[in-house]
């Protein structure tokens, strides 16, 4: 039994529960969570694609199309040449298929380290209301791929477009069931404001922020 494992089970027991969490304790919870009015949300207009684009711009991040995954790395290529930017990565091993080498750029398939300078990953889903992307850690979608290096380049299918940040946490309950270790969601480049109301990007993570839209 893991260290975790044992805190959570002497929690339950403290409260009179079995140790594991049965099949009729996890329904009667997901029917809570269902039964649960939504609260009030915002009036989007239905062309989510060009809202979530219009987020992410006044994000102060940046923006691309392509019309097929396999023109991600063109991509991605034109628009580190175009502000100088390194052409070596690291990725989410989902993208170590796609035409790197013929587009100039040398990516590995792993984890960043504190030294990489490019990270490319994917996304759970994005959201269309703030320009959010929601990022589930895991062993194929490393978070430090996209806290660690100083370029985060995001591939976003247009079929993971949700409406709202409630859609994103229904769709992380359906699709996820139990949460990852990590769930992050980047809302453009990092940035912080602490010294004197100074606004600084990249203090804390990456100081750009690249999504590539992928019908």
């Amino acid at each position: 039994m893991s260290a975790r494992d044992n805190i959570l089970g002497r929690i339950r027991a403290a409260q009179r529960k079995p140790v594991t969490v049965g099949a009729d304790e996890r329904a009667a919870v997901a029917a809570y969570v269902d039964a649960h009015a939504p609260g009030p949300r915002p009036t989007l207009d239905p062309d989510l694609p060009a809202r979530f684009r219009d987020r992410v711009l006044l994000l102060s991040s940046t923006f691309d199309e392509v019309d097929a995954l396999a023109e991600m790395p063109r991509a991605a290529a034109q628009y580190l040449r175009r502000n100088g930017l390194s052409l070596a990565a690291v990725c989410w091993p989902e993208f170590s298929g796609l035409p790197w080498s013929e587009a100039g750029i040398a990516v590995e398939a792993r984890p960043a380290c504190g030294d990489d300078l490019v990270g490319i990953t994917g996304a759970f889903c994005a959201i269309a209301e703030t320009g959010t992307l929601l990022l589930l850690s895991g062993a194929r979608t490393p978070a430090a791929s996209s806290l660690l290096p100083e370029t985060h380049i995001a591939v976003v299918r247009a079929t993971r477009l949700v409406a709202t940040m409630e859609d994103a946490w229904r769709l992380v309950r359906t699709e996820a069931r139990a949460l990852p270790r990590a769930v992050n969601f980047v809302s453009g480049p990092s940035r912080t404001a602490d010294i004197e109301q100074t606004l600084t990007l990249g203090a804390h993570g990456p100081y750009r922020v690249h999504v590539v839209w992928v019908p």
